[in-house]
């Protein structure tokens, strides 16, 4: 008889079921009038990523919930601070959930290109990354006319290679550098985006802030990366800081929390324990960085 799952097991499985329900609602508010909309929306071409988003961001192709988001995340604020417009061609590693795929593949639909990362697939299919490609098919799949032109490279941590070498104009870490450090993938990714960018291209980072002098091992796990260390160690790579931005911060985040992070909206693990302290916490303190490539960094020929 074969073994009951671990913890990892269960915890996917569960994972699984409330994303299977949580897309079938989803697909059900796909209608003819949506995906019309969504047409619309992806042909127009705009002249600013102001125009852009003043129409993306009340659009209702966006997953219900999502926009009261925005005054935490601030997103026409941040892709402005990173230097997107609608010609660009952005890499955005790690797409998640689509948060900001959202917003950004309407944007770029018309005169611009979407490159996204996902994990390769594993063996098994009770595999996360296999989860999560599964997730993401799905994601970009409800609406050809808005994710059509989505373009997506499955990539191995161990082995990281990216097919855009020289054309990316903004890469986009987004709440990814602590899977990065507990993954030990950190070097990997910034080695290969450094590769693709133009050499005028730049590295956004957003990311949960560590207390000041933290342990990068340590609070990692808990979803936080100290500011210092993050750039210290993202100009070793030959990057150079061009700016950083308070957009973000949330002076309320106190990031003492037992279930890391993850107990802040919009996860809230903790279910209904402190659930208020935590709503009227708000989202994660996060720092705002923009990195640019350092003059004597080695460029991807192209």
């Amino acid at each position: 008889m074969a073994a009951g799952p671990d913890g990892a097991d269960k915890r996917l499985a569960v994972e699984r079921e409330r994303w299977k329900a949580d897309r079938d609602v989803e697909l059900a508010r796909w209608t003819p009038e949506l995906h019309a909309k969504a047409k619309a929306l992806a042909e127009k071409g705009y002249a600013s990523l102001h125009e852009a988003l003043a129409a993306v961001l009340p659009s209702p192709h966006r997953k219900p919930g999502n926009a009261a988001r925005d005054k935490y995340r601030h997103p026409a604020e941040t892709l402005a601070f990173f230097g997107v417009r609608p010609t660009s061609t952005v890499l955005e590693v790690g797409p998640g959930d689509g948060w900001y795929t959202e917003l950004l593949a309407p944007t770029l639909a018309a005169h611009g290109r979407l490159v996204t990362t996902v994990t390769a697939r594993g063996s098994a299919e009770n595999d996360f990354a296999t989860f999560a490609a599964e997730r993401w098919g799905a994601f970009v799949g409800k609406s050809p006319e808005l994710y059509g032109k989505v373009e997506t490279i499955a990539v191995t941590p161990s082995a990281l290679a990216l097919d855009a070498a020289g054309k990316v104009d903004v890469a986009l870490f987004m709440r990814e550098v602590h899977g990065m450090v507990n993954d030990g993938t950190l070097a990997a990714w910034l080695a290969a985006v450094r590769s693709v960018l133009k050499p005028s291209g730049v590295l956004g980072i957003e990311e949960h802030r560590a207390k000041a002098g933290s342990d990068p091992g340590v609070s990692a796990k808990a979803g936080y990366v100290p500011q210092t260390w993050l750039v210290q160690t993202v100009e070793a790579a030959g990057f150079k800081l061009a700016g950083s931005s308070e957009i973000n911060a949330n002076a309320k985040d106190t990031k003492d929390y037992p279930a890391g992070v993850w107990a802040l909206p919009p996860t809230l693990r903790n279910g209904a324990l402190n659930r208020q302290r935590y709503l009227d916490i708000g989202e994660s303190d996060r720092m705002t960085l923009k990195f640019v490539l350092a003059a004597s960094a080695p460029v991807a020929a192209h």
